[in-house]
């Protein structure tokens, strides 16, 4: 079997679609048409009013909060499993990262442990869909209206993931999706974010784009009129901004995948089958995550706990060792907690903001749940665009299960 490749994943319209980039010669967002092209379908395929591309994931989670009005001194809450972006976004908004505690078998925020979290100062929560799951959103957006809060969905791993019925992306006040290189839709970096507030819609774009006034929730472009841009009398700026703009060759790419966005998930699922149903068959050591009822899962990775130490006195990493040398792909573990990572027990973003964070301390056992699941996380592929080279490295799998069964 080892003729079996994984096809390129630029499947669909890309090189098409940067041919005409090229020719068109507006390359960037501030006078293409590339960024408007995918904004509107992504919204569209949403079923929300506004779509505003940026530069990557973590341009879109800090455009967001600070669309928000999240500002120094201010508390975001998000989750003890996800990548360190949640935190480090909130520390480039000048808010303090607080952290809420997992459920041990979806590994998403947990809804039970949120409200004891709020204080005066929290602005903004940031539930994570992790590994492709959607968050329990009911109980967490009903705190947040109680409280007066702004959600924002980090859908970075979520592309058409459901969560009762309803696609999750589109139930908090703003969703921030990733089209970094391994996602669903990758076009290198990028992200977008999507709303159903016009305002927010505006910040967003304000914020990523250098702050320019004429921008709006629906239009990117800021030379459209030339007799005005090109005015000496001309003001431009009202907002603080950044460049988190988009270039128009990323957006061309981006596009043309979501044109197959339906495809690109449904190859992630299945794939993902494959391994959950091995798992669940051949041992009990390897536990996927769950899925809750009325819940679909989009398997950016399949996220598996792993309790083979204790089983079968297997250790993490041997047991790894053993499905790469059979010819598996290999599995990642998940990222450190935020808070222990040595940026932050080290205390290191003080610096940034010295009279907001002086008094800041992380320390272990803060999310206990997180700490005791993060070590026995392991992250299998499931970005395979062949069900043929899935189902094979799932075979593997087996194989390796198999022989620790009879070792």
């Amino acid at each position: 079997m080892s003729e079996l490749k994984n096809p390129s994943k630029y499947l669909g319209n890309e090189l098409v679609y940067l041919e005409k980039v090229l020719n068109s010669e507006f390359w960037s967002a501030t006078t293409g048409n590339w960024n408007q092209t995918l904004e509107k379908a992504f919204a569209e395929r949403m079923g929300t009013k506004f779509g505003v591309a940026l530069n990557s994931g973590t341009s879109t989670l800090h455009a967001a909060l600070e669309a928000a009005g999240v500002g120094p001194g201010d508390e975001v809450i998000s989750p003890a499993i996800t990548v360190i972006m949640n935190t480090t976004a909130t520390i480039h908004a000048n808010a303090v990262p607080v952290y809420c505690d997992v459920d041990p078998d979806t590994f998403n925020m947990d809804p039970n442990k949120l409200e004891k979290l709020i204080t005066p100062k929290t602005k903004a929560i940031i539930p994570v869909a992790i590994y492709g799951l959607p968050c329990d959103l009911d109980p967490i957006l009903e705190i947040a209206k109680k409280h007066n809060i702004v959600v924002i969905e980090d859908n970075a791993q979520c592309f058409l993931g459901t969560y009762k019925g309803r696609l999750a992306g589109t139930l908090g006040h703003m969703a921030s999706f990733s089209f970094e290189n391994t996602k669903h839709i990758s076009c290198g970096e990028g992200g977008i974010i999507i709303t159903d507030n016009e305002k927010y819609a505006e910040m967003v774009r304000k914020i990523g784009g250098h702050g320019f006034k004429n921008l709006r929730a629906e239009e990117g472009r800021v030379r459209l009129n030339a007799d005005v841009f090109q005015s000496p009398h001309y003001k431009r700026h009202d907002v603080i901004g950044w460049n988190y703009r988009l270039s128009e060759f990323l957006a061309a790419v981006a596009y043309a995948q979501l044109e197959r966005i339906d495809d690109l998930v449904e190859l992630r699922v299945k794939s993902a089958q494959y391994f959950i149903d091995i798992m669940t068959s051949e041992c009990d050591y390897l536990i996927p995550q769950r899925t809750p009822e009325g819940y679909s899962n989009s398997y950016y990775t399949l996220g598996v706990k792993y309790i083979g130490e204790e089983k079968i006195g297997v250790k993490w990493e041997e047991f790894r060792k053993a499905y790469v040398e059979a010819g598996g792909d290999g599995f990642y573990g998940a990222w450190s907690v935020p808070y222990l990572e040595p940026v932050m027990t080290e205390r290191k973003f003080v610096k940034r903001l010295p009279d907001v964070y002086k008094d800041v301390y992380y320390q272990q056992g803060l999310c206990p749940v997180a700490e005791q699941i993060q070590p026995l996380l392991q992250q299998w592929k499931s970005n395979y665009r062949s069900l043929d080279l899935a189902k094979h490295k799932a075979e593997i799998l087996r194989t390796v299960i198999k022989r620790f069964k009879n070792r």
